[in-house]
């Protein structure tokens, strides 16, 4: 990464959905309520669409199969499909095949913000939040199954070993430069 934040494809328009991506810990949410607040729009947190059961499997330190991701991408991707004003939602979408269900649910354009961390920085940031149900111990396999957003998927990558008002700069200005 050259930059603060990298972006691959460029539609020319500022997308009006966002899936703000990445393992657990990330920051998903602090980043995407702060960008919702900047772009004008709403931000929901993807996890409140986890069915029970995998809340369940995840509190007990069970990675999720993908067979129970399906139900959930294809929430998270409804939610998006029946936005009426700039949404952005978190979710980790750490496979391609994650986002590519997403779009295909949502069935127009969905920008992928990735927040791109170290492992250590992650886990430091895992261990000093509290009543979440994720817990570190599935880092690791956050990590082994990310797949980093292809150059043809509409995504921006931004560092986040840096203040948050700097991941905002970062994300504004490759929006930007998806608009020239």
């Amino acid at each position: 990464m050259s930059t603060a934040a990298s972006r691959h494809r460029s539609d020319g328009a500022l997308p009006r959905r966002f899936v703000i991506m990445g393992v657990s810990g990330c920051g998903k949410s602090s980043v995407g309520s702060a960008l919702a607040a900047r772009l004008g729009g709403i931000y929901a947190d993807g996890d409140d669409l986890h069915p029970s059961a995998n809340v369940a499997k995840m509190s007990a330190g069970i990675p999720l199969t993908d067979a129970d991701r399906w139900p959930w991408l294809d929430k998270v991707g409804q939610y998006l499909a029946l936005a009426q004003d700039t949404t952005l939602i978190g979710c980790s979408a750490l496979k391609r095949i994650y986002r590519d269900r997403i779009r295909e649910v949502v069935d127009a354009p969905v920008c992928f913000v990735h927040l791109a961390g170290t492992r250590q920085t992650i886990l430091r940031r895992m261990q000093a939040r509290r009543d979440h149900f994720m817990p570190p111990a599935l880092l690791d396999s956050q990590f082994a199954t990310l797949e980093l957003p292809g150059a043809d998927e509409q995504a921006i990558t931004v560092d986040i070993d840096q203040p948050l008002d700097q991941v905002l700069a970062a994300i504004l200005i490759a929006l930007e430069e998806t608009q020239s």
